[in-house]
Protein backbone atom coordinates (compact mmCIF):
# COMPACT_ATOMS: atom_id res chain seq x y z
CA UNK A 1 0.00 0.00 0.00
CA UNK A 2 1.71 3.49 -1.05
CA UNK A 3 0.60 5.61 1.70
CA UNK A 4 2.71 8.53 -0.05
CA UNK A 5 0.29 7.97 -3.13
CA UNK A 6 -2.66 8.39 -1.04
CA UNK A 7 -1.36 11.67 0.17
CA UNK A 8 -1.14 13.27 -2.67
CA UNK A 9 -4.55 12.22 -4.13
CA UNK A 10 -6.73 13.30 -0.93
CA UNK A 11 -5.06 16.83 -1.39
CA UNK A 12 -6.02 17.04 -5.17
CA UNK A 13 -9.46 15.69 -4.07
CA UNK A 14 -9.98 19.26 -1.91
CA UNK A 15 -8.46 21.66 -4.49
CA UNK A 16 -10.08 24.47 -2.45
CA UNK A 17 -9.81 23.61 1.29
CA UNK A 18 -5.42 22.98 -0.03
CA UNK A 19 -5.11 26.14 -1.69
CA UNK A 20 -6.66 28.40 1.29
CA UNK A 21 -4.57 26.43 3.78
CA UNK A 22 -1.61 26.92 1.50
CA UNK A 23 -2.27 30.49 1.37
CA UNK A 24 -2.71 31.46 4.68
CA UNK A 25 -0.05 29.64 5.62
CA UNK A 26 2.47 31.10 2.95
CA UNK A 27 0.78 34.42 4.16
CA UNK A 28 2.27 34.13 7.75
CA UNK A 29 5.40 33.23 6.72
CA UNK A 30 6.19 35.71 3.85
CA UNK A 31 5.38 38.23 7.36
CA UNK A 32 7.52 36.43 9.41
CA UNK A 33 10.41 36.36 6.88
CA UNK A 34 9.65 39.72 5.42
CA UNK A 35 9.93 41.62 8.86
CA UNK A 36 12.88 39.30 10.17
CA UNK A 37 14.55 40.42 7.20
CA UNK A 38 13.97 44.06 7.47
CA UNK A 39 14.93 43.90 11.16
CA UNK A 40 18.47 42.33 10.47
CA UNK A 41 18.87 44.31 7.79
CA UNK A 42 18.36 47.31 9.79
CA UNK A 43 20.77 46.41 12.63
CA UNK A 44 23.28 45.63 10.38
CA UNK A 45 23.26 49.04 8.44
CA UNK A 46 23.54 50.70 12.13
CA UNK A 47 26.28 48.26 13.27
CA UNK A 48 28.43 48.14 10.21
CA UNK A 49 28.25 51.82 8.72
CA UNK A 50 28.25 53.77 11.02
CA UNK A 51 31.84 52.41 11.98
CA UNK A 52 33.62 55.06 14.16
CA UNK A 53 31.61 58.04 13.45
CA UNK A 54 30.87 59.23 16.33
CA UNK A 55 29.67 62.67 15.43
CA UNK A 56 28.48 64.47 12.18
CA UNK A 57 28.52 68.02 11.08
CA UNK A 58 26.30 70.01 8.68
CA UNK A 59 24.27 72.75 7.68
CA UNK A 60 21.30 73.40 9.99
CA UNK A 61 18.48 71.14 9.56
CA UNK A 62 17.02 67.67 10.42
CA UNK A 63 19.27 65.90 12.48
CA UNK A 64 18.13 62.51 11.29
CA UNK A 65 18.46 63.68 7.71
CA UNK A 66 21.78 64.96 8.19
CA UNK A 67 22.76 61.54 9.00
CA UNK A 68 20.67 59.42 6.84
CA UNK A 69 22.35 61.46 3.91
CA UNK A 70 26.03 61.61 5.46
CA UNK A 71 26.44 57.98 6.85
CA UNK A 72 23.79 55.64 4.95
CA UNK A 73 23.65 58.15 1.87
CA UNK A 74 19.89 57.66 1.21
CA UNK A 75 18.85 61.12 1.67
CA UNK A 76 19.31 64.14 0.06
CA UNK A 77 21.93 66.48 2.27
CA UNK A 78 20.62 69.77 4.50
CA UNK A 79 22.70 71.78 2.87
CA UNK A 80 26.69 73.11 2.40
CA UNK A 81 28.78 74.40 5.28
CA UNK A 82 32.12 76.35 5.17
CA UNK A 83 35.13 74.36 4.56
CA UNK A 84 37.55 76.27 6.57
CA UNK A 85 34.97 76.35 9.68
CA UNK A 86 34.97 73.04 9.93
CA UNK A 87 38.62 72.84 9.62
CA UNK A 88 39.02 74.66 12.31
CA UNK A 89 36.66 72.53 14.37
CA UNK A 90 38.50 69.27 12.91
CA UNK A 91 41.95 70.56 14.44
CA UNK A 92 40.40 70.86 18.20
CA UNK A 93 42.76 68.46 20.20
CA UNK A 94 39.28 66.04 21.22
CA UNK A 95 39.49 64.92 17.62
CA UNK A 96 40.97 61.63 16.21
CA UNK A 97 40.05 62.04 12.68
CA UNK A 98 37.92 64.93 10.93
CA UNK A 99 37.04 63.68 7.38
CA UNK A 100 35.22 66.14 5.15
CA UNK A 101 32.63 65.12 2.69
CA UNK A 102 30.92 66.53 -0.08
CA UNK A 103 28.73 65.74 -2.70
CA UNK A 104 25.69 66.75 -5.02
CA UNK A 105 26.38 64.74 -8.33
CA UNK A 106 25.51 61.22 -9.64
CA UNK A 107 26.10 58.58 -12.32
CA UNK A 108 23.69 56.88 -13.38
CA UNK A 109 22.10 57.04 -9.86
CA UNK A 110 25.33 56.12 -8.19
CA UNK A 111 26.50 59.11 -5.76
CA UNK A 112 30.22 60.52 -6.47
CA UNK A 113 31.36 61.73 -3.22
CA UNK A 114 34.24 63.88 -2.69
CA UNK A 115 36.65 63.64 0.92
CA UNK A 116 39.94 62.15 1.74
CA UNK A 117 41.87 58.76 1.95
CA UNK A 118 40.31 58.57 5.75
CA UNK A 119 37.12 58.42 4.54
CA UNK A 120 37.98 54.32 3.60
CA UNK A 121 39.20 53.50 6.89
CA UNK A 122 35.42 54.13 8.12
CA UNK A 123 34.40 51.31 6.30
CA UNK A 124 37.42 49.48 6.53
CA UNK A 125 37.21 49.31 2.38
CA UNK A 126 40.62 48.61 0.44
CA UNK A 127 41.33 49.03 -3.08
CA UNK A 128 41.08 45.92 -5.15
CA UNK A 129 42.40 47.16 -8.09
CA UNK A 130 44.49 50.89 -9.10
CA UNK A 131 45.34 53.11 -6.21
CA UNK A 132 43.68 55.88 -4.56
CA UNK A 133 44.94 59.58 -6.08
CA UNK A 134 45.05 62.76 -4.89
CA UNK A 135 44.74 64.39 -8.65
CA UNK A 136 41.81 65.84 -9.71
CA UNK A 137 39.13 64.31 -11.79
CA UNK A 138 39.78 60.99 -10.78
CA UNK A 139 37.67 58.59 -9.00
CA UNK A 140 37.53 55.09 -7.43
CA UNK A 141 34.61 53.21 -7.80
CA UNK A 142 32.72 50.99 -4.67
CA UNK A 143 32.49 47.52 -5.93
CA UNK A 144 28.67 46.82 -7.11
CA UNK A 145 29.27 50.45 -8.57
CA UNK A 146 32.11 48.76 -10.78
CA UNK A 147 30.13 45.34 -10.93
CA UNK A 148 26.55 47.02 -12.03
CA UNK A 149 27.93 49.37 -14.64
CA UNK A 150 30.43 47.11 -15.85
CA UNK A 151 33.55 49.72 -15.41
CA UNK A 152 37.59 49.47 -15.07
CA UNK A 153 40.47 51.24 -14.71
CA UNK A 154 40.86 53.47 -17.32
CA UNK A 155 37.37 54.13 -18.23
CA UNK A 156 35.53 57.52 -17.54
CA UNK A 157 32.71 58.77 -16.91
CA UNK A 158 30.91 62.04 -16.57
CA UNK A 159 28.60 63.08 -13.54
CA UNK A 160 25.16 65.12 -13.79
CA UNK A 161 24.01 67.35 -10.90
CA UNK A 162 21.54 65.90 -8.15
CA UNK A 163 21.66 62.53 -6.68
CA UNK A 164 18.86 60.95 -8.95
CA UNK A 165 20.09 59.99 -12.41
CA UNK A 166 19.36 62.42 -15.58
CA UNK A 167 20.12 63.76 -18.98
CA UNK A 168 19.45 67.33 -18.30
CA UNK A 169 21.77 68.82 -16.09
CA UNK A 170 25.24 66.77 -17.34
CA UNK A 171 28.16 68.41 -16.54
CA UNK A 172 31.54 68.36 -19.03
CA UNK A 173 34.14 67.51 -17.31
CA UNK A 174 34.92 63.90 -17.62
CA UNK A 175 35.93 61.53 -14.35
CA UNK A 176 38.74 58.99 -14.85
CA UNK A 177 38.73 55.48 -13.29
CA UNK A 178 41.80 54.79 -11.29
CA UNK A 179 40.41 52.21 -8.41
CA UNK A 180 38.22 49.67 -7.81
CA UNK A 181 37.30 48.54 -3.94
CA UNK A 182 36.41 45.23 -2.28
CA UNK A 183 33.88 44.57 -1.50
CA UNK A 184 32.59 45.29 2.18
CA UNK A 185 28.42 44.94 2.00
CA UNK A 186 28.46 48.57 3.64
CA UNK A 187 27.38 51.58 2.08
CA UNK A 188 30.82 52.17 0.28
CA UNK A 189 30.10 49.52 -2.32
CA UNK A 190 27.66 51.50 -3.95
CA UNK A 191 29.01 55.09 -3.59
CA UNK A 192 32.25 56.61 -6.31
CA UNK A 193 34.55 58.37 -4.23
CA UNK A 194 37.16 60.86 -5.56
CA UNK A 195 39.00 63.87 -3.98
CA UNK A 196 37.08 67.39 -3.02
CA UNK A 197 39.49 69.44 -5.48
CA UNK A 198 37.41 67.40 -7.80
CA UNK A 199 33.80 68.35 -7.02
CA UNK A 200 35.04 72.12 -6.57
CA UNK A 201 36.73 72.25 -9.98
CA UNK A 202 33.62 70.99 -11.70
CA UNK A 203 31.04 73.09 -10.16
CA UNK A 204 33.99 76.07 -10.17
CA UNK A 205 34.31 75.77 -14.21
CA UNK A 206 30.64 76.03 -14.28
CA UNK A 207 30.33 79.16 -12.57
CA UNK A 208 32.84 80.68 -14.57
CA UNK A 209 31.71 79.34 -17.83
CA UNK A 210 28.16 81.23 -16.51
CA UNK A 211 29.99 84.48 -16.16
CA UNK A 212 31.71 84.43 -19.60
CA UNK A 213 28.40 84.06 -21.19
CA UNK A 214 27.27 87.28 -19.95
CA UNK A 215 27.59 89.89 -22.60
CA UNK A 216 25.55 92.41 -21.07
CA UNK A 217 27.97 92.41 -18.12
CA UNK A 218 31.16 92.17 -20.50
CA UNK A 219 29.57 94.90 -22.86
CA UNK A 220 29.30 97.56 -19.52
CA UNK A 221 32.91 96.71 -18.13
CA UNK A 222 34.28 97.91 -21.87
CA UNK A 223 32.17 101.35 -21.84
CA UNK A 224 33.23 102.18 -18.47
CA UNK A 225 36.87 101.39 -19.42
CA UNK A 226 36.38 103.84 -22.74
CA UNK A 227 34.80 106.32 -20.49
CA UNK A 228 37.46 106.52 -18.31
CA UNK A 229 40.24 106.57 -20.72
CA UNK A 230 38.60 109.46 -22.25
CA UNK A 231 37.98 110.66 -18.88
CA UNK A 232 41.94 110.58 -18.05
CA UNK A 233 42.87 112.06 -21.30
CA UNK A 234 40.96 115.61 -20.72
CA UNK A 235 42.45 115.70 -17.58
CA UNK A 236 45.74 115.50 -19.05
CA UNK A 237 44.88 117.79 -21.67
CA UNK A 238 43.98 120.61 -18.93
CA UNK A 239 46.87 119.56 -16.56
CA UNK A 240 50.00 118.99 -17.69
CA UNK A 241 52.23 119.22 -14.57
CA UNK A 242 50.69 115.80 -13.56
CA UNK A 243 51.26 113.95 -16.92
CA UNK A 244 53.95 112.04 -15.14
CA UNK A 245 51.60 110.41 -12.75
CA UNK A 246 49.76 108.89 -15.70
CA UNK A 247 51.99 108.46 -18.62
CA UNK A 248 55.18 106.92 -17.58
CA UNK A 249 56.63 106.89 -21.41
CA UNK A 250 55.13 110.76 -21.85
CA UNK A 251 58.63 112.80 -23.37
CA UNK A 252 57.20 115.92 -22.43
CA UNK A 253 59.36 116.67 -18.99
CA UNK A 254 57.51 119.86 -18.16
CA UNK A 255 56.51 119.80 -14.72
CA UNK A 256 59.78 120.87 -13.06
CA UNK A 257 57.60 121.44 -9.64
CA UNK A 258 57.18 118.05 -9.18
CA UNK A 259 59.38 115.56 -7.54
CA UNK A 260 60.25 113.27 -11.03
CA UNK A 261 62.90 115.93 -11.67
CA UNK A 262 64.69 113.94 -9.60
CA UNK A 263 64.15 110.64 -11.60
CA UNK A 264 65.20 109.74 -15.20
CA UNK A 265 62.88 108.07 -17.45
CA UNK A 266 63.96 104.68 -16.50
CA UNK A 267 63.62 104.79 -12.92
CA UNK A 268 60.18 106.09 -13.47
CA UNK A 269 59.30 103.06 -15.86
CA UNK A 270 60.51 100.86 -12.79
CA UNK A 271 58.46 102.09 -10.44
CA UNK A 272 55.72 102.06 -12.71
CA UNK A 273 56.01 98.10 -13.29
CA UNK A 274 57.02 97.50 -9.92
CA UNK A 275 53.94 99.38 -8.99
CA UNK A 276 51.87 97.38 -11.50
CA UNK A 277 53.51 93.94 -10.10
CA UNK A 278 52.20 94.57 -6.54
CA UNK A 279 49.06 95.56 -7.61
CA UNK A 280 48.58 92.35 -9.94
CA UNK A 281 49.58 90.33 -6.79
CA UNK A 282 47.54 91.92 -4.31
CA UNK A 283 44.65 91.20 -6.86
CA UNK A 284 45.85 87.15 -7.03
CA UNK A 285 45.90 86.98 -3.89
CA UNK A 286 42.45 88.58 -3.37
CA UNK A 287 40.75 85.90 -5.98
CA UNK A 288 42.58 83.15 -4.41
CA UNK A 289 41.21 83.76 -0.41
CA UNK A 290 37.82 85.14 -2.08
CA UNK A 291 38.08 81.25 -3.92
CA UNK A 292 39.32 79.44 -0.26
CA UNK A 293 37.03 81.12 1.39
CA UNK A 294 33.91 80.18 -1.70
CA UNK A 295 35.19 76.68 -0.72
CA UNK A 296 32.12 74.58 0.94
CA UNK A 297 31.66 70.94 1.89
CA UNK A 298 28.67 68.90 2.64
CA UNK A 299 29.34 67.27 5.94
CA UNK A 300 32.20 66.57 8.41
CA UNK A 301 32.40 63.30 10.13
CA UNK A 302 34.11 62.69 13.60
CA UNK A 303 36.04 60.28 15.35
CA UNK A 304 36.83 61.69 19.01
CA UNK A 305 39.94 60.78 20.74
CA UNK A 306 37.72 59.94 24.47
CA UNK A 307 33.93 60.60 25.60
CA UNK A 308 34.70 64.03 26.84
CA UNK A 309 34.33 65.46 23.52
CA UNK A 310 31.20 63.88 22.80
CA UNK A 311 29.85 65.26 25.71
CA UNK A 312 31.09 69.15 24.98
CA UNK A 313 31.07 69.78 21.36
CA UNK A 314 28.41 68.95 20.04
CA UNK A 315 26.53 71.23 22.42
CA UNK A 316 29.05 74.23 21.67
CA UNK A 317 28.60 73.32 17.78
CA UNK A 318 24.14 73.78 17.67
CA UNK A 319 24.25 76.50 19.70
CA UNK A 320 27.73 78.91 19.23
CA UNK A 321 27.49 78.61 15.21
CA UNK A 322 25.22 78.14 12.24
CA UNK A 323 26.04 74.38 11.75
CA UNK A 324 24.71 71.39 13.57
CA UNK A 325 25.93 68.89 15.09
CA UNK A 326 24.15 65.07 14.78
CA UNK A 327 25.24 61.70 17.19
CA UNK A 328 24.44 59.26 14.71
CA UNK A 329 23.58 56.24 17.11
CA UNK A 330 21.12 58.69 18.84
CA UNK A 331 19.49 59.69 16.15
CA UNK A 332 19.68 55.79 14.48
CA UNK A 333 17.95 54.22 17.57
CA UNK A 334 15.75 56.81 17.99
CA UNK A 335 14.57 56.02 14.19
CA UNK A 336 14.57 52.18 15.54
CA UNK A 337 12.57 53.02 18.56
CA UNK A 338 9.89 54.86 15.91
CA UNK A 339 9.53 52.20 13.29
CA UNK A 340 10.03 49.51 15.98
CA UNK A 341 6.47 49.62 17.20
CA UNK A 342 5.13 48.98 13.29
CA UNK A 343 7.63 46.61 13.00
CA UNK A 344 6.47 45.01 16.36
CA UNK A 345 2.87 45.19 15.65
CA UNK A 346 3.73 43.25 11.62
CA UNK A 347 4.70 40.44 13.59
CA UNK A 348 2.14 40.30 16.27
CA UNK A 349 0.22 40.13 13.12
CA UNK A 350 1.81 37.90 11.60
CA UNK A 351 2.01 35.75 14.50
CA UNK A 352 -2.15 35.64 14.66
CA UNK A 353 -1.91 34.58 11.09
CA UNK A 354 0.08 31.68 11.53
CA UNK A 355 -1.87 30.78 14.41
CA UNK A 356 -5.35 30.82 11.83
CA UNK A 357 -3.42 28.80 9.45
CA UNK A 358 -3.00 26.15 12.11
CA UNK A 359 -6.50 26.24 12.95
CA UNK A 360 -7.62 25.70 9.02
CA UNK A 361 -4.77 23.51 8.50
CA UNK A 362 -6.17 21.37 11.64
CA UNK A 363 -9.76 21.81 10.63
CA UNK A 364 -8.82 20.89 6.97
CA UNK A 365 -7.35 17.56 8.29
CA UNK A 366 -10.02 16.85 10.95
CA UNK A 367 -12.64 17.24 8.23
CA UNK A 368 -10.94 14.59 5.55
CA UNK A 369 -10.71 12.32 8.25
CA UNK A 370 -14.37 12.58 9.63
CA UNK A 371 -15.87 12.75 6.06
CA UNK A 372 -13.36 9.76 5.38
CA UNK A 373 -14.33 7.55 8.47
CA UNK A 374 -15.79 4.88 6.51
CA UNK A 375 -12.93 4.88 4.08
CA UNK A 376 -9.88 4.44 6.29
CA UNK A 377 -12.19 2.06 8.47
CA UNK A 378 -11.72 -0.17 5.17
CA UNK A 379 -8.17 0.14 5.06
CA UNK A 380 -7.91 -0.37 8.57
CA UNK A 381 -9.75 -4.29 7.57
CA UNK A 382 -7.64 -4.78 4.67
CA UNK A 383 -4.47 -4.95 6.65
CA UNK A 384 -3.47 -0.84 7.23
CA UNK A 385 -2.30 -0.23 10.85
CA UNK A 386 -3.19 3.28 12.59
CA UNK A 387 0.97 4.09 11.53
CA UNK A 388 0.12 3.98 8.56
CA UNK A 389 -2.97 5.75 8.33
CA UNK A 390 -1.02 8.36 10.99
CA UNK A 391 1.19 8.76 8.11
CA UNK A 392 -1.04 9.05 5.48
CA UNK A 393 -2.06 12.39 7.34
CA UNK A 394 0.52 13.73 8.29
CA UNK A 395 2.15 13.18 4.40
CA UNK A 396 -0.46 15.78 3.86
CA UNK A 397 0.68 18.08 6.34
CA UNK A 398 4.50 17.98 5.26
CA UNK A 399 3.18 18.62 1.43
CA UNK A 400 1.11 21.84 2.48
CA UNK A 401 3.53 22.98 5.04
CA UNK A 402 6.61 22.54 1.75
CA UNK A 403 4.18 24.31 -0.53
CA UNK A 404 3.28 27.52 1.61
CA UNK A 405 7.09 27.77 2.45
CA UNK A 406 7.99 28.27 -0.82
CA UNK A 407 5.70 30.50 -1.72
CA UNK A 408 5.83 32.51 1.23
CA UNK A 409 9.67 32.94 0.73
CA UNK A 410 8.58 33.77 -2.95
CA UNK A 411 6.38 36.74 -1.54
CA UNK A 412 9.10 37.66 1.10
CA UNK A 413 11.96 38.62 -2.01
CA UNK A 414 9.03 40.17 -4.24
CA UNK A 415 7.63 42.34 -1.79
CA UNK A 416 10.47 43.84 -0.48
CA UNK A 417 11.95 44.16 -3.70
CA UNK A 418 9.20 46.22 -4.55
CA UNK A 419 9.27 47.95 -1.35
CA UNK A 420 12.12 49.20 -1.23
CA UNK A 421 12.11 50.46 -5.00
CA UNK A 422 8.84 52.09 -3.70
CA UNK A 423 10.34 53.82 -0.82
CA UNK A 424 14.27 54.42 -2.25
CA UNK A 425 13.18 55.13 -5.77
CA UNK A 426 16.52 53.86 -6.66
CA UNK A 427 17.42 50.18 -6.85
CA UNK A 428 21.43 51.28 -6.29
CA UNK A 429 20.42 52.13 -3.34
CA UNK A 430 19.24 48.23 -1.80
CA UNK A 431 20.15 48.12 1.74
CA UNK A 432 18.50 44.86 2.33
CA UNK A 433 20.89 41.81 3.25
CA UNK A 434 20.09 38.12 3.44
CA UNK A 435 18.30 36.61 5.96
CA UNK A 436 20.83 34.86 8.03
CA UNK A 437 19.81 30.54 8.14
CA UNK A 438 19.94 30.62 11.45
CA UNK A 439 16.76 33.14 11.45
CA UNK A 440 15.14 31.22 8.48
CA UNK A 441 15.46 27.88 10.47
CA UNK A 442 13.93 29.51 13.36
CA UNK A 443 10.73 30.38 11.51
CA UNK A 444 10.74 27.18 9.79
CA UNK A 445 11.05 25.20 13.09
CA UNK A 446 8.12 27.36 14.51
CA UNK A 447 5.58 26.52 11.55
CA UNK A 448 6.97 23.31 11.86
CA UNK A 449 5.47 22.88 15.33
CA UNK A 450 2.05 24.59 15.15
CA UNK A 451 1.61 22.36 12.55
CA UNK A 452 2.17 19.28 14.31
CA UNK A 453 0.24 20.39 16.64
CA UNK A 454 -2.35 20.60 14.27
CA UNK A 455 -2.18 17.34 12.73
CA UNK A 456 -1.58 15.64 16.45
CA UNK A 457 -5.11 17.57 16.92
CA UNK A 458 -6.51 16.14 14.03
CA UNK A 459 -5.60 12.27 13.88
CA UNK A 460 -6.76 12.16 17.36
CA UNK A 461 -9.83 10.46 15.93
CA UNK A 462 -8.05 7.93 13.70
CA UNK A 463 -6.40 6.22 16.99
CA UNK A 464 -9.92 6.06 19.08
CA UNK A 465 -11.13 4.70 15.38
CA UNK A 466 -13.92 1.84 16.26
CA UNK A 467 -14.28 -0.53 13.29
CA UNK A 468 -17.11 -1.83 13.81
CA UNK A 469 -19.11 0.89 15.05
CA UNK A 470 -18.15 2.75 11.61
CA UNK A 471 -19.17 -0.17 9.40
CA UNK A 472 -22.74 -0.96 10.88
CA UNK A 473 -23.18 2.98 10.86
CA UNK A 474 -22.60 3.25 7.44
CA UNK A 475 -24.70 -0.07 6.10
Amino acid sequence: MNIWRISVQNIKSRPLYTFLSILVLSLSIALLLGIQQLKTSFEYQMENNLGDIDLVIGAKGSPLQLILASVLHIDNPTGNISYNEALTIGNSPMIEKAVPISYGDNYKGYRIVGTTESFLSFYEAELDEGDFSNRAMEVILGHNVAQQLELNLGDTIISSHGLIDNTIEVHDDELIVVGILKPTQKVIDRLIITNLESIWDIHNHEDHDHDEIDPDQHEDDVHKDHDDDENHDVHDEYDADDDHNHDVHDERDTGDEHNHEAHDEHDTDDEHNHDEHDTDDDHNHDVHDEHHEDKEITSLLITFRNPMGLLTLPRTINENTNMQAALPKFELDRLYQFTGVGLQTISWIAYIILVISGLTIFLSLYKLIKERAFDLALMRTYGASNTQLIKMVIYEGLVIIGLAFVVGYILTKVGLHFIINYIENSPQQNMLQELPLNNILQIIGLVFAMIILAIAIAIYPIIKMNISTILSNEK
